[in-house]
């Protein structure tokens, strides 16, 4: 589709293993009629993946975006992505945009893979980040939630969740959490507090786990 010369069936069914590895591309496997990032098939989501997928259009990147993921590392940094970075070098790290990165890329591969509130609050104890007033908890949260919806997904055929909900109606965009418990303000959370994550339960028996 992007190059002028096209390649035909009968010549995607003679690729082996063995001639990805020639290429140099380690992180693909052949997996039945798919490839397959070997990441899914370590964790045995295969199916997951494909059920998940079934049924939804595919994003046809352009060629120059293509191209990018040759490497295995890239993500598309979108305007999400650096408001986000802005604001927690700005209101979090004291002008630390190193820092700020490495956070906001931990972020941006829990929104790839199996986004969960739970798995935000868990990064951010981690790295031992606390926060001014609950208002910050939740203005932090909501850009998370914006980048969560803008992150192109594997189980979405390469739609981010809004695309995909501007195309056909779907329930499952993230959403950031409603209440978030005042006791994430300006300390660590202790194993028998409430759980920053509006579940109720104590901080040791959910997002600690």
């Amino acid at each position: 589709m992007h190059n002028k010369e096209q390649i035909d069936i009968e010549t995607i069914n003679e690729i082996s293993q063995e001639d990805l590895q020639a290429y140099g591309t380690n992180f693909v496997d052949i997996y039945g009629d798919y490839f397959v990032h070997e990441s899914i098939l370590e964790f045995n989501e295969f199916q997951d993946y494909l059920q998940k997928s079934k049924g939804k259009p595919y994003y046809i990147p352009s060629q120059e975006e293509l191209l990018n993921y040759k490497d295995d590392l890239y993500f598309e940094r979108n305007k999400e992505f650096e408001v986000l970075l802005k604001y927690l070098t700005d209101n979090i790290f004291e002008g630390d945009r190193d820092t700020a990165e490495g956070v906001c890329d931990d972020i941006q591969g829990i929104c790839q893979h199996g986004f969960s509130v739970k798995q935000i609050f868990n990064l951010f104890n981690i790295r031992n980040i606390v926060f001014d007033s609950e208002d910050q908890v939740s203005e932090i949260m909501n850009l998370v939630k914006d980048l969560a919806n803008n992150t192109r997904l594997w189980e979405n055929n390469g739609h981010t969740p809004n695309e995909l909900n501007e195309r056909i109606e779907v329930p499952s965009l993230r959403e950031s959490p409603k209440n978030p418990n005042q006791r994430t303000v300006g300390k660590k959370i202790g194993r028998n507090e409430p759980c920053p994550c509006g579940s109720g339960k104590k901080y040791k028996k959910c997002c600690l786990k």
